[in-house]
């Protein structure tokens, strides 16, 4: 070893010192480490952690003078699968383990919602490529001897040792592929190309938050009269032959006209569209040729669209092709466009590549079809294409602009008390689609009704507790947990953390409280503090009292609908885990304080008086409906997994109900051992329900994706369970038997009459639409564009609201070392959303480094990145392109600290908009020659 190699060493020792477990290559180095050394190495381990032994290790491996031995060091850590380490350590090159350090920290921040939320056995195939194999093997033996929550723990502490650059991203993906919510929490990467265009550097489209969507799915049974399952479907040249309603509901836009096509789910909407793009793209004169753009939201409607329009279309010779936001980073979207008849996007695509000129203009396309275009409001990217529609045609431009097609099953009356605001509401969502028809069925509504069955709906009002001693109980641990929250603040003198300063007057055992708790585990990810230790400390113990909270939050809706017992065998189950994990001092505190009420809430649970009486009705409801008709099917819709959980216990625990056998279907996330269902468990639970006479009932939240193929079903029961499942289950009929009932049971009156309400909103909106289809089409024309200049007014109004500008000259400083960068007067931006810094001296703050994926972006090429030239820093200041004729630096503003000269304030952006500093024009002519 050269003196150079043991200086580097010493220096370096700190990453040596995250990363390695040295028990795990010490038998490796065996020819160079004593047995007293190795022994001494383990002793340290097992007494005082892990970094200490890594530290006497390297103080050891330091005093060896024996030829061979750092060889054999580098040997042993790729031998034990150390090749992250390995690699930096052979280079002197530690940049790629110190990007890993933000995503170390963020995990320590969530250490504690990961241990409650996530089942380490479940994600550990999909990440165990980036632990070493002995780690693997000793988070299994932690899951079996202390169990799940024990072995999440270990599981970060692997985690936070691991060299593989790609963990954080393998990790996120592990958790998506599970659906955990803890993902929305995981944020591997900032930004996103598709809310913040000028970051050249952003690789993926950014995901909002989860939402639940009832929406169509292509309905094979309903394509047509001789349809095919979907298997048949794919492989079949055989011409599907329409229903005589499809041909209704396509008519008008086969004339071309801009429309609305609004009818039920499960009518076949699907098969409307493919035979109104057929007829509009053979209607062109020799030597002319349509261009089709489909929408879709959601990238699996995305997916199943592509598919059918594929299967359609390509043996008719014209050419399909589609791009998400999961694919566009390796396709060139002007390509695309260009070179196929049907394009199949989701709509951020195409904003974005409008906004960068990729798209020059939608004239490119002579037709556009909006799925589920009752989206088409305020910044939902519909919104935004259509904007620039609008524009084009207000604009006077002589370009022809694509025909509109938007289906929907519901356009909706929004907030509308009466039949004029409803009028309005529906003339607002036709503006914003320039269209001035709404299609629907009338002449062939029996035929329709053969299809698409609508269930009868009834309301029944059950029992509520008259008093809840359980609740009274857990709500006290509430506030006492609240309170200690709290004085975490205190501490601070001030609320610091967003959202904490709404902590009082929260519903106990509510949703809503629950979404104030995620909200709070939100802004504790982005919580910063000057002295790090402490921020990490806060946060830790935020995340702590909140998921503890969560925990009781949902304890009391099991309790609210369903048994105490099973309620309080939640929470035992929770705490049981907490113990046989980390334990820390909060934890030890949170659990005595459980402890302490135990006993009194054993005795309320055992309490026969204690029956609630919500189950009871359930109960009647039950046996009722069995003693008239033996085969009934019924799925019962219930808010939380919790409560499925609990309410199958319940069946199968009442001599009573025993005989239903209940199966169970929940969605995919993951947030403890019993809870989330894989996507081959949903599908075995479904077909049970279909082929098992005796599975007669299926206990289930909303499973957002997937869809329910409820056929054999005649009894739907909401058990307290209102939104957007009602409206599925009024509209969507596929495939249920005539004759089948809708139950809504709830205890709240309130809930009733909100549906009652949603019921007459439904009719006032049925009314609405055939009260503008009577209307004279000119006369609605007029209308329609009337709205579409009062909305184009008040649009650019809006955007000419410049917020203050501040002129003063600041300095930008690297984010991570704080080395100047440059001032902001010699900032130039190009094309309003990419900033550059002119000016040689910048040139000396940064170097370059062969980009790993170098593409082209409308006008620019992507060729470098560059980095701090800070002694040690090589932060990740953005890119270097070819712009033109020019070779310049692009750099992204999250890499930097803005600095007030005068002051010394320093200010953090997360985006170049939220920087509202004088921005000047990038001109060629500053350039040099």
């Amino acid at each position: 070893m050269t003196a150079e190699q043991r200086r580097n060493l010493h220096a370096f020792q700190d990453y040596v010192r995250k990363t390695l477990d040295p028990t795990h290559i010490l038998s490796y180095m065996a020819p160079w480490l004593r047995d007293d050394m190795v022994q001494c190495i383990q002793a340290e381990k097992n007494n005082r952690g892990t970094m200490e032994a890594a530290s006497l290790f390297l103080r050891f491996l330091l005093e060896l003078q024996e030829e061979g031995w750092f060889r054999g060091f580098l040997d042993a850590l790729a031998q034990a699968g150390y090749s992250g380490l390995y690699e930096a350590i052979e280079s002197w090159d530690f940049q790629k383990m110190e990007k890993l350090e933000e995503h170390r920290a963020l995990l320590r921040r969530l250490q504690p919602e990961f241990k409650t939320r996530i089942n380490p056995k479940d994600i550990l195939p999909e990440i165990s490529e980036c632990l070493i194999n002995q780690e693997c093997e000793e988070i299994i033996q932690v899951c079996s001897n202390k169990g799940l929550m024990a072995g999440a723990e270990k599981m970060v502490e692997c985690l936070l040792r691991s060299d593989k650059e790609n963990w954080p991203k393998t990790l996120k993906l592990a958790l998506e592929k599970e659906e955990s919510k803890f993902s929305e929490l995981w944020l591997v990467e900032q930004g996103s190309k598709g809310v913040e265009p000028e970051d050249l550097e952003n690789e993926e489209m950014e995901t909002s938050d989860i939402q639940i969507f009832y929406k169509e799915e292509p309905d094979y049974q309903n394509l047509s009269q001789n349809s095919s399952p979907p298997s048949e479907v794919s492989h079949t040249y055989s011409p599907l032959k329409p229903r005589n309603y499809q041909l209704e509901l396509a008519l008008p836009a086969k004339e071309g006209k801009n429309t609305i096509i609004c009818a039920p789910t499960g009518c076949g909407k699907t098969f409307v569209s493919l035979l109104i793009c057929e007829h509009h793209l053979k209607k062109f004169p020799q030597g002319q040729k349509g261009k089709v753009v489909f929408f879709a939201i959601q990238v699996p409607v995305y997916e199943q669209q592509k598919s059918v329009f594929s299967n359609y279309f390509e043996r008719r010779g014209y050419k399909v092709a589609g791009i998400s936001g999961e694919t566009s980073e390796n396709v060139s979207v002007e390509q695309i466009v260009e070179n196929n008849d049907i394009i199949i996007l989701t709509p951020q695509i195409l904003v974005n590549s409008l906004k960068s000129g990729t798209i020059p203009s939608l004239s490119v396309f002579t037709l556009m079809i909006f799925d589920e275009c009752h989206n088409t409001s305020k910044h939902h990217p519909y919104n935004m294409i259509m904007f620039n529609y609008l524009d084009q045609k207000l604009g006077g431009s002589s370009d022809l602009l694509p025909q509109v097609v938007g289906l929907t099953a519901s356009v909706g009356v929004g907030d509308a008390k009466n039949t004029a605001e409803a009028m309005e509401y529906i003339c607002k969502l036709c503006a914003s689609l320039d269209t001035s028809v709404i299609s629907t069925v009338k002449e062939n509504l029996q035929e329709l009704t053969e299809v698409v069955y609508k269930p009868e709906k009834d309301f029944r009002k059950v029992e509520s507790w008259t008093t809840n001693s359980f609740k009274y109980i857990i709500s006290q641990l509430m506030r006492e947990t609240q309170s200690l929250a709290k004085s975490i603040l205190d501490e601070l003198g001030t609320t610091t953390v967003e959202n904490l300063s709404h902590i009082q007057n929260q519903d106990f055992g509510t949703q809503k409280y629950e979404q104030w708790i995620i909200a709070v585990q939100k802004a504790c990810v982005v919580f910063q503090l000057p002295d790090k230790a402490e921020e990490s400390r806060i946060c830790k113990a935020l995340f702590l009292y909140t998921s503890h909270l969560r925990k009781y939050n949902d304890a009391l809706i099991i309790s609210e609908h369903a048994r105490i017992k099973d309620a309080l065998d939640y929470l035992k189950d929770f705490f049981n885990n907490v113990r046989a994990a980390g334990f820390d001092e909060t934890e030890q505190d949170l659990t005595r304080r459980f402890e302490e009420k135990l006993q009194e809430l054993e005795s309320v649970s055992m309490d026969p008086s204690n029956e609630n009486p919500k189950l009871q009705d359930l109960c009647f409801i039950l046996q009722e409906e069995y003693h008239l008709n033996p085969e009934t099917r019924t799925i019962l819709f219930a808010k939380t997994r919790a409560l499925v959980d609990a309410l199958k216990k319940w069946i199968e625990e009442n001599p009573k109900l025993s005989f239903l056998r209940p199966g169970i279907l929940t969605g995919r996330g993951k947030t403890s051992s019993n809870t989330g269902m894989t996507l081959p468990a949903q599908k075995c639970a479904l077909d049970a329900f279909r082929t098992d006479g005796d599975n007669r009932i299926l206990i289930t939240t909303s499973v957002a994706d997937e869809g329910i193929d409820i056929a054999q079903c005649n009894l739907v029961i909401l058990y307290e369970y209102v939104g957007n499942v009602i409206k599925m289950i009024q509209t969507r009929g596929r495939g249920r038997a005539k004759g089948s009932k809708c139950l809504l049971l709830t205890s709240d009156a309130d809930v009733i009459e909100k549906e009652k309400i949603n019921m007459y909103k439904e009719k006032m909106m049925n009314d609405c639409i055939l009260n503008l289809q009577a209307w004279n089409e000119a006369v609605f024309k007029e209308k329609i564009h009337q709205i579409q200049i009062h909305e184009k007014f008040i649009r650019d109004s809006q955007g000419k609201a410049e917020p203050v500008l501040d002129k003063k000259n600041k300095k930008l400083l690297c984010r991570k070392c704080k080395a100047f960068a440059c001032y902001t007067a010699d900032i130039r931006v190009i094309e309003e959303c990419h900033y550059t810094v002119v000016g040689d001296a910048f040139k000396e703050c940064f170097v370059c480094e062969k980009h790993p994926k170098p593409k082209s972006f409308g006008s620019f090429e992507k060729r470098a990145k560059i980095f701090c030239a800070g002694e040690n820093c090589r932060h990740d200041w953005g890119i270097y392109v070819k712009y033109r004729a020019f070779e310049i630096p692009v750099i992204k503003i999250q890499s930097f600290v803005v600095e007030d000269i005068a002051t010394g304030v320093q200010t953090l952006y997360a985006k170049w908009t939220d920087f509202h500093f004088e921005k000047i024009p990038f001109d060629a002519a500053e350039m040099p020659q």
